[in-house]
């Protein structure tokens, strides 16, 4: 089995080779990126699994190349963030980050969040050839893919996914954020985090008729939110 490619980006050197070399260590294939540019070629002469793409870079900064991948390449993408650093973290979310790491991070949490984005995008048990609607859409739970009504393909991250995915299997039930965190990423919720809150603002744009009266995925006010199956 090919070892997956990690294809780091930062523009500390000595951040990147050490990320590097832990990830060489632990059996994965790795690339190097100073920027943007050195991002471009690197996926040009190979795909990548997933990018570890620092946030504040000179130049074209994380946020941009996110947007650029995002709408170029079928890629997994973790944001390295500075402490402290909340609202960058969640413009990074919005902009379809799978995940966020912020710096100074123990290596082994690097490890695991690698671990649990690359699960996510290779679908590993996932039912075979079976389609669920939501909403105006149907999700695909082996191929991991979207479709509108007329059958175009909706662009979906992993983590709006496994979102899906969570609602699809309980209908009609009230999920609170630290369980759709658990359910999604293996983690507990931190308060005041706003990822899930940032993706179902996302998902309602995709699958609901209008997603500033949504039918489909609705909010119950101090509890979470429910699924309710059927046209949106």
């Amino acid at each position: 089995m090919p070892a997956e490619r990690i294809l780091i980006v930062d523009d500390d050197r000595d951040v990147r080779e050490s990320m590097g070399e832990y990830l060489q260590g632990h059996g994965y294939e790795v690339t190097l990126a100073e920027g943007g540019e050195a991002l471009r070629r690197a996926l040009a002469a190979a795909p990548a699994d997933v990018v570890l793409l620092d946030l504040n870079m000179p130049g074209e900064d994380g946020l941009s190349l996110a947007r650029w991948l995002r709408a170029e390449h079928d890629v997994a993408i973790i944001m390295v963030t500075a402490a402290g650093e909340v609202v960058d973290r969640i413009v990074g979310l919005e902009v379809g980050a799978d995940d966020y790491l912020a710096k100074p991070f123990d290596p082994r949490e690097l490890r695991a969040r690698l671990k649990s984005v690359l699960r996510r995008a290779k679908g590993r048990g996932a039912p075979a050839n079976k389609r669920v609607k939501v909403g105006r859409c149907s999700l695909d739970l082996q191929t991991h893919q979207l479709f509108d009504a007329g059958g175009e393909e909706l662009p979906l991250t992993g983590m709006e996914f496994d979102l899906l995915r969570v609602f699809a299997e309980r209908p009609n039930q009230v999920l609170s954020r630290d369980q759709l965190l658990t359910h999604t990423r293996n983690r507990e919720w931190e308060p005041f985090d706003r990822s899930i809150d940032i993706r179902i603002a996302r998902l309602r744009k995709k699958i609901e008729a209008n997603p500033e009266k949504p039918k489909v995925l609705k909010t119950v006010r101090g509890a979470g939110y429910i699924f309710i199956p059927g046209d949106a």
